[in-house]
């Protein structure tokens, strides 16, 4: 098996996942405002924010939501409950009748999570499209990301993501909630760097005060500064700063125009690194170019759309 992520890139396509709102699939309200919202993608929760005894009111809710509801550019993701409640089942028949994009499965703690939710899809012929991701937010998890993230490299895989979650890992680490995220930065890096190892989207964890806007863009700005794709988020007030931080800068997008037209130019071909200013730029750096060139695409597309 070749060691180059670039070459998996195709298996887990490339999506813009700057925000991420979270919303309890129980409250309608909540449900009703997202067709207002520019956010990238939204997570139905069916697990913590939903009460023991409205599980099924809550399956129903969303089910009717997303059968009536046409959310346009917003990837659809389902937050399950894990396999070890008595919820996990029903979740995924609704998972399996509802067609999201994604399933999310929380505290993923080794590589079999991910494969057991995966061969549920496969044995209820569930289309390639449907992709998993992995909340990653207890030691084990931390510990295992390396392993869990290498999962999403094989041929049948279905993994995209992981997404980091931090009240967990603050409980059961015993780190308190400080600003900046002192001791937990380590934590967070060894998620990045195993997502990025094996070619997954990371996603940086919730920020629990969403009062606190001037504390929500700091984190932002540490969050893109180690490597995160995007931000869970809790609140509508925090999709804008989230895309603001998590998207490609002007800056950014004129470096990437400039590398990509010089490696198209016809007098570079064959050449793998040139030389750009006085700067030496390698072809790997046209690939990220690309990437970023085509998120740009992307967003800039939607502007019009709903």
């Amino acid at each position: 098996m070749t060691s180059d992520v670039s070459s998996f890139r195709g298996h887990h396509p490339s999506r813009v996942r700057r925000s991420v709102l979270t919303v309890p699939a129980i409250n309608d309200r909540a449900l009703e405002k997202l067709m207002s919202l520019d956010c990238d993608a939204v997570i139905f929760d069916l697990e913590d924010s939903v009460a023991e005894n409205r599980k099924g009111d809550a399956r129903t809710n969303l089910l009717n939501f997303l059968r009536d509801r046409d959310l346009g550019h917003r990837e659809r993701i389902i937050r399950i409950n894990a396999a070890d409640t008595p919820f996990y089942r029903e979740d995924m028949e609704l998972v399996i009748e509802a067609a999201p994009d994604a399933v999310l499965i929380p505290k993923v703690e080794e590589p079999v999570a991910v494969q057991n939710v995966a061969d549920m899809l496969g044995e209820n012929d569930a289309t390639e499209g449907l992709r998993l991701w992995a909340m990653i937010e207890t030691p084990r998890g931390v510990l295992n990301a390396a392993a869990i993230a290498s999962s999403g490299r094989t041929s049948d895989s279905r993994l995209d993501a992981f997404v980091v979650g931090l009240n967990d890992l603050r409980k059961a680490t015993g780190i308190p909630a400080a600003p900046g995220r002192t001791y937990l930065v380590p934590y967070l890096m060894q998620v990045v760097l195993a997502a990025r190892a094996y070619g997954l989207d990371v996603i940086d964890s919730v920020s629990n005060d969403f009062r606190d806007m001037d504390a929500f863009s700091e984190e932002c700005a540490q969050g893109r500064a180690m490597g995160f794709d995007g931000k869970m988020l809790i609140h509508p007030a925090q999709v804008e700063p989230a895309n603001h931080h998590f998207g490609p800068s002007e800056a950014a997008i004129t470096e990437a125009r400039l590398v990509a037209a010089a490696f198209a130019d016809p007098a570079h071909a064959g050449f793998n690194v040139i030389n750009i200013d006085g700067r030496m730029i390698e072809r790997l750096h046209a690939e990220e170019a690309a990437r970023l060139l085509d998120k740009v695409a992307t967003i800039t597309a939607r502007k019009d759309k709903p």
